[in-house]
């Protein structure tokens, strides 16, 4: 465990933590001192694992399963959540779907179900989470802030992405969720804020870098010449729930390796 502990003493919970990009963001709280709440839905076998990852590095973490979109299992979550760790310092709202399609094709279940997820999922854990800073204010001890959200978005909350409209308007709506919230809630000094992965070697997006010849068109989107790694989003998520960040309120910060950079310009178009 880091020796020099930002997060020391503080509780978080991050959904959708038993794979990918919340795993990393689950272990780099839990290595910089957090109590963390492992949330899943499926394969608990993997949320598992992760408990036991961060266990075994010296943290501390407990799975618990529920559906972001569903309003009564994230109220127990977060209960149980509260009978475990006592409260809640930080929320990382991390679970998130795609269900890919040409819009003509796309059902009406498969937009409902990534805006449910993706959208609504973020809401109800953010609610739940803003219910418990305000009840309990400040502890100085712990930080400079009654709590911390952080919305896990993407660059496609400003990218377009056809074939991916229900993904892209949902993270459309993340951003000006955060917004929102961090205007009415930063003088309750309760900060939320937002990451903005690019491409990130994760399972939920396989196919853009398992093979050279993928990985090498997707390289041609990335100035920087690489592709993110799922750490590079657990130190951001560090940062933003640190008091090292306490000014920062309302913003994405975008981990993307230049990817908003519009690499296609380069050249002058």
């Amino acid at each position: 465990m880091n020796p020099n502990l930002k997060l020391k003493g503080q509780s978080a919970l991050v959904t959708g933590a038993n794979s990918g990009i919340g795993l990393a963001v689950a272990k780099a709280l839990a290595n910089d001192g957090a109590n963390v709440v492992v949330n899943y839905v499926t394969r608990p076998e993997d949320a598992d694992e992760v408990v036991n990852q961060i266990k075994n590095d010296g943290g501390n973490a407990v799975a618990i399963r529920a559906d972001v979109s569903n309003e009564q299992q994230v109220q127990s979550m977060f209960q149980q959540m509260y009978d475990t760790y006592g409260t809640i310092d930080i929320l990382v709202n991390n679970a998130g779907i795609q269900k890919d399609s040409p819009l003509e094709s796309m059902s009406l279940a498969d937009w409902q179900l990534v805006l449910n997820v993706n959208l609504t999922g973020q809401f109800l854990c953010a609610r739940e989470a803003v219910k418990e800073f305000l009840k309990r204010g400040i502890i100085k001890e712990r930080s400079c802030a009654a709590g911390k959200i952080i919305c896990m978005s993407s660059v496609h909350e400003v990218i377009p992405w056809a074939g991916h409209v229900n993904y892209a308007t949902s993270k459309g709506g993340i951003h000006m969720m955060m917004q929102s919230m961090s205007q009415e809630l930063a003088p309750k000094k309760i900060r939320v804020n937002s990451i903005g992965p690019g491409a990130i070697q994760t399972p939920i997006n396989k196919p853009a870098w398992e093979t050279p010849e993928a990985l090498n068109k997707l390289l041609t989107l990335i100035p920087y010449g690489r592709i993110g790694q799922p750490e590079d989003i657990g130190k951001a998520a560090v940062w933003l729930a640190s008091d090292e960040s306490d000014y920062v309120n309302g913003t994405t910060l975008f981990v993307d390796g230049g990817m908003l950079l519009y690499p296609g310009f380069s050249t002058n178009g």
